[in-house]
């Protein structure tokens, strides 16, 4: 494992269900349908008005950047992309960054999709990365979300208050946090009395 603490490479990672692999021009399409689904953009607390210019710009520039790491998540069973993950905001000094997943609609939503991303890419931040922390924010209407998270092992650690402006309404944001020992004691599996390893590296 290297001292820099970098998002340069980016890897593909595949799981039983679902493939990681980076986000490219192609997407754009899959991605638009993604960032103008009304429940997508409700549960993830978005105010941005959809560009497409500025989608293809997005989706053509992430491999060039360091300091966060965007993937694809695909389908193994069908080839779909059906959302993306997110490692972003790094902070070498202190080797912690911030998660983000979205999905897209019902076909993947309740399926396990969602929950094997979040292992495989956290298996790849701490084991890999050499991360220490990885956070994330929640926003109270999206329990779902929560459970997920608790489910490999994020820890609840506050709440920011009115967080979010939502139709007249002030949403309060949970924030949570796995840190590199809780990966070492669980990686992913908080419960589990052996722990399992989740992520399965492929060259590309």
């Amino acid at each position: 494992m290297s001292n820099v603490v970098t998002l340069a490479t980016k890897p593909t990672l595949l799981g039983d269900l679902v493939l990681l692999r980076p986000v490219s021009v192609a997407d754009v399409d899959s991605a638009a349908e993604m960032v103008t689904d009304p429940e997508t953009v409700r549960l993830t607390g978005s105010h941005a008005a959809f560009n497409r210019d500025r989608l293809e710009w997005w989706y053509a520039t992430r491999g060039e950047r360091d300091d966060r790491l965007d993937l694809a998540v695909v389908e193994r069973a069908t080839g779909r992309y059906v959302g993306e993950v997110v490692l972003t905001q790094l902070d070498r000094d202190n080797r912690s960054c911030s998660f983000r997943i979205a999905l897209i609609g019902a076909h993947a939503v309740g399926r396990g999709m969602g929950t094997e991303a979040t292992r495989l890419v956290l298996a790849y931040a701490f084991e890999t990365i050499g991360l220490h922390r990885v956070d994330l924010e929640v926003f109270a209407f999206n329990p779902r979300a929560r459970h997920v998270y608790e489910k490999v092992g994020f820890v609840y650690e506050g709440t920011k208050r009115h967080a979010l402006r939502w139709d007249e309404a002030w949403i309060d944001a949970g924030i949570m946090a796995i840190l590199a020992d809780d990966w070492a004691a669980h990686r992913g599996w908080p419960g589990l009395d052996e722990p399992r390893r989740s992520e399965k590296p492929v060259a590309g």
